[in-house]
């Protein structure tokens, strides 16, 4: 049925949909659904440790032997800075006595470590059917240690020189990332969200920019969308927002609360978050703090600042600052299993396409 078949060939899958890994939100239960449904499971692994990553990979295996994707961050690795952390926490200050929050310096700690020599060792040992990369590509040396593990390699991109740069230097597939999506943008080249395209727009440039398969994000929740990435050129797509709904997804139940009255105007691009822009949720801390902050925590660390405040404020049963990740379609978000999901998403497509003549 699909009109290119290019994605489910990379991968040896039956359709081309990917699930979005979402970490904190999509482990081993989701990843296995959707793989068993017939598309492409994703296990988030940038904050885990190594044996985190084991442990996550052995459930999905125990479930399923079909091809997983394993998602790693390469961002720039960016020292603790004490100063930097108490001019941020500064800018916090009106919130602590409200809240009763003692804020901790150093701590919790997020500061990630990007995609290195212990990471690629774990690939190597693990041989996932697909290495994602978010925010660009790790060391070549790495990189074509990766390839020849027998991984297929993707990576997403928010602009067209992006996606040329990706495509350059090894990457099997492109994800074309448009505004909608949620979740951090990738920009790794380009520096402002501003100046970034929807998915509408970008993913036809990225088709014609590339020779590599190009997969649609951002903004896709059903069969409507997914149809509309194959007329745009897109080979497959992949989704985040959608399966957060899903039983199988750990959002917990004031994310899913969130979810449920989502409105087409309820996200943001923020930096307040985590130090990088990122589509979520509006809250009251992105509507008085930015949603653009000048000079946020460095990424990732600044989720161990808004963590203190999220903890206390949630406890107290306000989600207003909670780092709740969607994109602009979570509106049209359904509930049940991600299997039922995953089916009804090609059906949907099935009609859709039909009715196209694609």
């Amino acid at each position: 049925m699909w009109p290119d078949t290019r994605i489910c060939e990379l991968f040896g899958v039956e359709h081309p949909i990917v699930l979005s890994p979402m970490a904190g939100s999509a482990g081993p239960e989701l990843a296995s659904a959707v793989c068993m449904a017939g598309g492409l499971g994703s296990l988030p692994c940038a904050f885990l440790t190594l044996d985190e990553v084991r442990n996550h990979v052995t459930a999905v295996r125990q479930i399923t032997t079909k091809p997983l994707s394993l998602n790693f961050f390469c961002h720039e690795y960016l020292e603790y800075d004490e100063s930097e952390e108490r001019a941020w926490l500064d800018r916090f200050s009106p919130y602590c006595s409200e809240l009763g929050v003692e804020p901790t310096l150093g701590g919790p700690s997020f500061n990630d470590i990007p995609f290195g020599e212990e990471h690629c060792q774990l690939v190597e040992e693990l041989r996932p059917a697909v290495a994602s990369f978010h925010f660009g590509l790790p060391d070549d040396s790495l990189l074509q240690r990766v390839k020849k593990a027998g991984c297929r390699v993707i990576s997403s991109a928010n602009t067209v020189d992006e996606s040329v740069w990706l495509e350059s230097r090894g990457c099997d597939v492109v994800i074309a990332q448009g505004t909608e999506a949620g979740g951090h943008r990738a920009m790794f080249l380009s520096k402002t969200v501003a100046e970034q395209a929807g998915t509408m727009a970008l993913v036809p440039q990225v088709v014609d920019a590339v020779k590599v398969p190009v997969i649609a994000a951002g903004g896709i929740a059903d069969g409507r969308g997914i149809a509309a990435a194959f007329a745009l050129g897109a080979s497959g797509v992949q989704m985040g927002t959608a399966y957060l709904f899903t039983d199988e997804s750990w959002a917990s139940a004031m994310y899913r609360s969130k979810l449920h009255s989502a409105r087409d105007d309820g996200t943001v691009l923020t930096n307040v978050f985590s130090g990088r822009p990122a589509r979520g949720f509006a809250t009251r801390l992105t509507r008085e703090l930015g949603p653009i902050a000048g000079k946020p925590m460095s990424f990732p660390m600044g989720y161990g600042v808004i963590g203190q405040f999220k903890a206390k404020a949630e406890a107290a049963g306000s989600t207003e600052f909670s780092t709740y990740l969607a994109g602009q379609s979570a509106s049209l978000g359904r509930a049940g299993s991600a299997a039922e999901l995953t089916r009804r998403l090609v059906q949907e497509t099935r009609e859709h396409l039909s009715r196209l003549a694609l």
